[in-house]
């Protein structure tokens, strides 16, 4: 038996990616923030585009056991707390996976617990929790893995990589982060601000405007940071025609009046051209005006 995947986010994607290493045949721990009603195994039903049901094993994040690997799929405003509430369980050897959404988490969690073996994934699988508590698999979609400099494989990638749908090892993680954070600081707080759907930023010529522009200055912000994103504008509209009726995440939280990422999305944006000088004006705009809609 391989060394079990703990998992930090029991929300809709950590139970997808859970039920999915489970399927495969790898051992899973599952790492909930309070004890699961009755105390016995975490109960999970997967419905949409696959089906299954599990009954997993589950430790309280104080436990004393040792964790070799650590899938997270947190909000990434959880993620530098929630692997500090697991850090006395860690060692040097220990391999952290961070797939939360956008960035910035990563130095933080730099800052508290130095020393960490980092990887970072990106998925476009899809997932939400429905009314009566399942767990709806919405999007098929790919997953990327990589560590920054390494260009092949690692050893514990193997299980990961034949577990979940698409998954292979990404020698430039680094672009495939970034490209994915420009489509969100695209897509996520016009939907958010607009309270509309993906396809709707297409389909209305002032929205999809707004698109162009705030793309032009992503590729700026971007290209400053190193990171050239080719055909950006055509990537994102791509995205939007694909996900024509999704709700973002971004458009969920709003709705729910729950915090939402966009500190680590167009935020982290603001950030990182502050420091390299370069304007980001709409982009700041949106960060704000988003963080206003949820503001106590």
């Amino acid at each position: 038996m391989s060394l079990p995947w703990y998992i930090l986010g029991c929300g809709a994607m950590g139970s997808l990616h859970a039920a999915q290493l489970d399927r495969a045949g790898e051992s899973v721990i599952m790492l909930p923030r309070s004890t699961p009603p009755g105390g016995g195994p975490l109960q999970l039903e997967i419905c949409g585009l696959s089906t299954s049901r599990h009954a997993l094993p589950w430790q309280a994040p104080e436990a004393s056991a040792p964790i070799d690997r650590l899938l997270v799929l947190t909000k990434a405003y959880d993620v530098a707390a929630a692997i500090g509430s697991v850090a006395r369980r860690l060692t040097p050897q220990s391999q952290v996976v961070l797939m939360a959404n956008g960035m910035g988490y990563a130095e933080e969690i730099a800052a508290r617990l130095p020393g960490l073996s980092l990887a970072f994934g990106t998925s476009t699988q899809g997932a939400h929790r429905t009314v009566d508590g399942k767990v709806h698999h919405a999007g098929l979609g790919s997953t990327r893995v990589g560590m920054p400099g390494v260009i092949d494989a690692p050893a514990w990638f193997s299980p990961l990589g034949q577990a979940l749908p698409d998954c292979e090892w990404e020698a430039d993680i680094s672009m495939a982060l970034w490209q994915k954070l420009a489509v969100n600081c695209a897509i996520n707080p016009l939907t958010s601000l607009h309270n509309c759907r993906n396809g709707e930023l297409a389909r209305d010529p002032h929205l999809a405007q707004k698109v162009r522009d705030v793309c032009g200055e992503i590729a700026e912000v971007a290209e400053a940071a190193g990171q050239v994103l080719p055909d950006l504008e055509s990537r994102v509209f791509s995205v939007i025609d694909a996900t024509a009726d999704n709700r973002s995440s971004m458009l969920q939280d709003v709705s729910r009046g729950q915090r939402t990422e966009i500190d680590y999305i167009n935020g982290y944006l603001v950030r990182q051209a502050r420091q390299l000088a370069v304007p980001a004006p709409l982009n700041e705009a949106l960060w704000h005006a988003v963080r206003d809609l949820t503001a106590p």
